[in-house]
């Protein structure tokens, strides 16, 4: 048994990521835009104001915004299937809570969805990747006020109306589960409680009661989105997408076995128990009160959510981590979701550990679950790469990585997993969303733009790039 006929093999970006084109053609500030650089070691900033001479990397990216053609035409090259990349929500509705869509925003990724289909190529689009609208923010401290929901519907009925018949894909959150952590309220929700003075990225003052409550008005307007897009096009197919976080116990000591069931509840099954069985899980009222937060509902939203689910679960995979009982035992550096390291796996540059038989573990966890289709929509390898003198990159570290992972993929698929298609993570080099630097590579293209600022933003194909060439040529037979 190998990868079904249609598989939807491609590459994966965000637009706060790639685009650059920060302030141009009317889109308006999101909350990507106020970071700044970082570095391994070194956490960006948050500034509620825009500082002069400060380098905020998502301002120019890798213009992928005036390059998306030229970028396009080498995921073809490469034979790219599906493309998957989000709508900057902020090219639609500036501020957010506009009543008219930005003519120009719409036309703009009219022309991206166009061009991938000129080359046959399946849009996937996320609809909200880590760009919640500043103004948003600002305005009622975003996915922590009710007022989220109405405002992000009116941004999918203007794509969802506007794509009809050209899109089949939508993804309603990227890595909806990161608000189980601190990071992602800002990241994932826009949520800022210091809105005067600059924050550090990974020190900002945490609210639980705020994130949990945020995610119960996600999943609110994640199920109003998904019965919105079945009556605007009943060809529309709405999945959500999750970070799994492969967690194992790190001895057989039953303390630590029940320590990771309690970590895979909260970060790997919290979100998408919601998302695909309709409905809070048995476990949720024991998790939130142990953590001090209580989620208000208002008559009818059980309803909702009931009525909502979604069509296919998608996800990310990148690490492993293990849960130890023993207050010894310190997290692991690259392990952003907690955990400590396990001896029997290497790290990346960036200490994330590479487990990729935790990917079939995740693809069969998820399918006995769940029972709906998945799809891999981010996986890959952050590196540093070496241009050789002749121009070419030698990036035989992310090709094994790869490899391990379809291999593992494969594997999965003759265990009975329903797989649509697997888009790994940076397909072409941009900017890192946690450290928010251009040095942490993934792509099998590499952008030639540097931490400083510098760099011309010219592209150029690694090893990597023919390589994927061929597993897709073969439909993952050739590794």
């Amino acid at each position: 048994m190998g990868f079904k006929e249609n598989f939807l093999w491609g590459g994966a970006t965000a637009a706060n990521q790639c685009e650059g084109a920060w302030n141009v053609d009317g889109k308006g500030i999101s909350v990507s835009d106020i970071c700044t650089g970082g570095k391994f070691g070194q956490s960006k900033r948050i500034t509620p104001v825009i500082e002069e001479g400060t380098f905020y990397p998502s301002h120019e990216a890798i213009q992928h915004y005036y390059r998306f053609k030229e970028d396009i035409a080498l995921f073809a090259e490469m034979g790219f299937k599906c493309y998957r990349f989000s709508i900057n929500w902020t090219r639609i509705f500036p501020n957010g809570d506009e009543k008219e869509p930005n003519e120009a925003g719409l036309k703009h990724y009219e022309e991206v969805i166009d061009e991938c289909l000129k080359y046959g190529i399946e849009p996937l689009i996320t609809i909200s990747h880590y760009e919640v609208p500043f103004g948003l923010t600002k305005k009622c401290n975003a996915w922590v006020s009710r007022e989220m929901i109405d405002y992000y519907l009116n941004y999918c009925r203007a794509i969802f109306t506007r794509y009809k018949g050209k899109v089949k894909y939508w993804l309603t959150f990227n890595e909806i589960n990161s608000s189980a952590a601190p990071m992602g309220a800002l990241l994932n929700q826009g949520i800022l409680n210091e809105l005067e003075n600059p924050t550090i990225f990974m020190e900002q003052p945490d609210i639980p009661q705020q994130r949990y409550q945020g995610l119960h008005h996600m999943f609110l307007a994640s199920a109003l989105a998904v019965q919105m897009a079945h009556e605007i096009d009943p060809e529309y197919k709405v999945g959500n997408m999750m970070i799994y976080s492969a967690s194992y116990p790190m001895t057989c000591n039953p303390d630590d076995v029940v320590l990771n069931q309690r970590y895979n509840r909260m970060y790997n099954y919290y979100c998408t128990d919601v998302q695909a069985r309709g409905a809070y899980p048995a476990y949720a009222d024991s998790l939130l009160k142990e953590i001090g937060v209580e989620i208000v509902k208002e008559p009818g939203d059980d309803e909702i959510l009931k009525k909502g689910t979604i069509d296919f679960i998608t996800f990310s995979y990148y690490m492993s981590s293990c849960q130890s009982s023993d207050p010894e035992q310190k997290s692991g550096e690259g392990n952003i979701l907690g955990g400590v390291p396990n001896p029997y796996l290497e790290a990346s540059d960036w200490g994330w550990q590479i487990d990729p038989k935790g990917l079939r573990y995740a693809l069969n966890d998820l399918s006995d679950r769940y029972q709906l289709p998945l799809m891999v929509v981010e996986n890959g390898l952050g590196a540093k790469d070496t241009v050789e003198e002749d121009g070419s990159i030698n990036d035989d570290y992310r090709i094994e990585y790869l490899r391990k992972h379809i291999e593992q993929m494969k594997l999965a698929v003759e265990d009975g997993v329903d797989l649509m298609g697997y888009t790994p993570w940076g397909c072409i080099d941009l900017v890192s969303a946690t450290t928010g630097e251009y040095a942490k590579r993934y792509g099998m293209i590499y952008v030639r733009r540097f931490d400083d600022g510098t760099g011309d933003f010219a592209r150029l194909k690694k090893k990597s790039f023919y390589w994927y060439q061929n597993v897709i040529r073969t439909n993952g037979e050739k590794l």
